[in-house]
């Protein structure tokens, strides 16, 4: 079975322990490094056929270390953990008793082929082959060997150490079971895998590689730099000077060739690739002017493209539109995925652009169903049934899965769409990997209301629509704490009808540090659901001291602990069951809270608050308290986020979040 959630597999065999990397170029170092950053432990070996690689290879892994642990994203211990137990040779007998090797050689389908024969004559039956290939199907590359069950494509994007996306190709002869287990690695060593079908350059090299070919075919209009500036738009670094850093020129050649040859003479890279080595472009971040009549033909060929080649990936299930929408912008560092385009140019503009795009390349995919029928999907949310409880994973791993209004629109309409069918028992909410369940709430629009408590607390009231709807649902829904739960997670969680957590997860209200209160019930439903726990929670929220889940299972905030990922969806599930038919307790009535001690305006880590504000959320506390019910309580918590977006401290706090600077109260109040 294919979970959408990867960790809801069970894995028959463990971690790897002795990994190693064939190619010690570009990319086979990287993903080493990051291999050996998620698993320390693990013994690598490089293998390449010249020293010369092999040694700047490993000086590299030292370097990497070195940078991080100057930068203190390493400690002393964790960076010589990750140089220990590496080695290189150019000796393919080191690779016996390895439980992984990944091919990361040069792009020759031959040179690939004789590599895996090497490989499968020195390393056990178990052992399982990847290949690192962007372009050359799985079932080209494998098909010689002995037991190609074994063995499939795990694509990085550089730079593989940073950059999460890793494409994991299912392919026809490969074991479902492995398939399932290589997601399930990638997933709890930190990386988002996506399933790809087996086809030519897969599912984000055929938006990518075809992006850079019609970049080339605008030059008829404009310069290398002027299509760039064109290009800023879209995505974060233009075509030509992507192509400029990854010396790209002979892969498009390559790999539209491999497309043309597949697909049609309407992929065949353009002519240009082959006579020049180096694009003149502007330098990043700064475009250059373009004039109209050149601008407009470049970004409709660029649109028209990007959105031509993502809805063929759909229509042909290359890819889910939600992998593709989440490997645009963080494999490709698109500013929005192509569904996010589609909707932002509306259904009219992107049926001009295709019908432009179509007669200027004819031969080129065009949409199968109406425009209006693909945005339609979860791309914020993974949706799995275990046993009649519908889990619904927050998937925003880009950003530790903070919630925005596409994520909570999702998280409603799903819970909605089966809240009434007998067979959905009720509901776990959980988040991806193994970080964070939620990191809060982006700040989207807020920063435009500082000064207007009118619309401050309007918003607060619009993203509070899914959790006043979890107020009155019928069927439980649990929260499955899976790590960090900050600020709007949190709220989330506590409107659920119980909480369970991992063992090492913790709890955070930080609003305070931003000089905001928490706008979406934090100041009401806590008090209300456990009343002995109030002076934690007024620590929480004036001083954003942190709750560990094991120190919240003490004072009965969560119903109980488990101690992997596995564990707690199986705890998480239970419990949904137990609650199945209970009556929840409401939360109407008043609650009787003892005056809480004076608290200085200084965060737990010492920071500097403002008095103003945590004023105004002591007393917001207390009245909503009094309220005599949970929407009249709720009503308090939202003026009281209102009031902390007119003070200078809010202005103070959001703006060096924005800014990436430590906030100034020492002048605010």
């Amino acid at each position: 079975m294919t979970w959408r959630n990867p960790l809801l597999h069970l894995p028959k065999r463990p971690l790897p322990a002795r990994v190693a990397i064939v190619g010690a170029g570009t990319i086979g170092p990287d993903i080493g490094y990051y291999l050996k950053s998620a698993l320390p432990s693990m013994d690598l070996v490089l293998v390449d056929l010249e020293q010369r690689a092999i040694d700047a290879a490993l000086q590299r892994l030292r370097d990497y270390a070195q940078k991080a642990l100057a930068r203190g994203r390493m400690s002393e211990a964790e960076a010589a953990a990750v140089v220990s137990g590496v080695r290189g040779t150019t000796d393919y007998a080191a690779l016996r008793g390895c439980d992984w090797v990944l091919e990361a050689a040069s792009e020759n389908l031959e040179l690939k082929r004789r590599i895996f024969a090497t490989v499968e004559e020195v390393v056990g039956p178990e052992a399982l082959i990847t290949s690192n290939t962007s372009s050359l199907p799985a079932a080209r590359l494998f098909a010689r060997l002995r037991r190609p069950q074994r063995a499939t494509v795990t694509h990085f994007f550089a730079p593989a150490w940073r950059n999460p996306i890793v494409e994991v190709i299912r392919w026809s002869g490969l074991d479902p079971a492995l398939f399932e287990y290589l997601r399930w690695v990638f997933c709890v060593t930190g990386k988002v895998p996506l399933e790809t079908a087996d086809v030519a350059c897969f599912m984000l090299d055929r938006v990518f590689d075809n992006w850079c070919n019609e970049a080339a075919h605008c030059l008829q209009w404009a310069t290398a730099a002027e299509v760039d500036s064109v290009a800023a738009e879209i995505v974060n670094a233009g075509p030509f000077f992507v192509l400029n850093m990854a010396r790209g020129n002979p892969i498009i050649v390559e790999t539209n060739s491999l497309q043309a040859d597949e697909e049609g003479e309407h992929y065949r890279p353009a002519a240009i690739f082959r006579s020049v080595d180096t694009w003149l472009t502007a330098p990043a971040g700064k475009p250059v002017a373009v004039a109209p009549q050149a601008a407009h033909p470049v970004r409709d060929r660029l649109l028209g493209v990007l959105l031509s080649q993502s809805l063929d990936i759909i229509d042909r299930g290359i890819g889910t539109p939600a992998d593709l929408e989440l490997g645009c912008r963080l494999a490709l560092a698109f500013k929005g995925g192509p569904l996010e385009w589609l909707q932002r140019l509306g259904e009219a503009e992107s049926r001009r652009i295709l019908e432009r795009f179509a007669h200027e390349r004819p031969g080129m995919p065009l949409p199968q169903r109406p425009l209006s029928e693909y945005p339609q999907v979860h791309r914020h949310i993974l949706i799995d049934d275990v046993d009649g409880v519908r889990v619904l994973t927050l998937w925003r791993p880009e950003a530790l899965n903070a919630l925005h209004q596409g994520m909570t629109d999702e998280l409603l309409a799903a819970i909605v769409a089966c809240e009434d069918d007998p067979a959905v028992r009720g509901f776990v909410i959980i988040g991806y990997g193994t970080r964070a369940f939620c990191a809060g709430a982006d700040i989207g629009r807020f920063p435009s209301m500082l000064g207007n408590a009118q619309a401050a607390a309007q918003y607060a009231r619009d993203c509070s629509r899914l959790l006043v709807h979890l107020d009155g649902m019928r069927k439980p829904v649990v929260a499955a704490l899976n790590g960090m739960a900050l600020g709007g997670g949190l709220e989330l969680a506590m409107r659920c009808h119980a909480l369970v957590a991992q063992r090492a997860a913790w709890m955070q209200f930080p609003e305070v540090t931003l000089g905001i209160a928490p706008g979406i019930g934090a100041l009401v439903v806590p008090y209300r659901r456990w009343p002995g726990a109030a002076a934690t929670f007024h620590g929480m929220l004036c001083q954003a001291e942190r709750l560990q889940a094991t120190r919240a299972q003490e004072i009965g905030i969560i119903d109980g602990l488990a101690e992997d990922y596995l564990g707690l969806v199986e705890l998480a599930c239970r419990r949904v069951r137990e609650l199945a038919g209970a009556a929840r307790p409401g939360l109407d009535a008043p609650v009787a809270l003892a005056v809480m001690p004076a608290v200085e305006a200084r965060a737990a880590d010492g920071r500097p608050l403002s008095a103003e504000v945590i004023g105004i959320i002591g007393r917001a506390v207390a009245a909503a308290a009094s309220a005599t019910t949970l929407g009249a309580a709720l009503e308090i918590g939202y003026q009281a986020f209102a009031a902390t977006a007119c003070t200078v401290a809010a202005c103070e706090g959001i703006g060096a979040f924005q800014e990436r600077r430590k906030p100034d109260f020492s002048r605010t109040g």
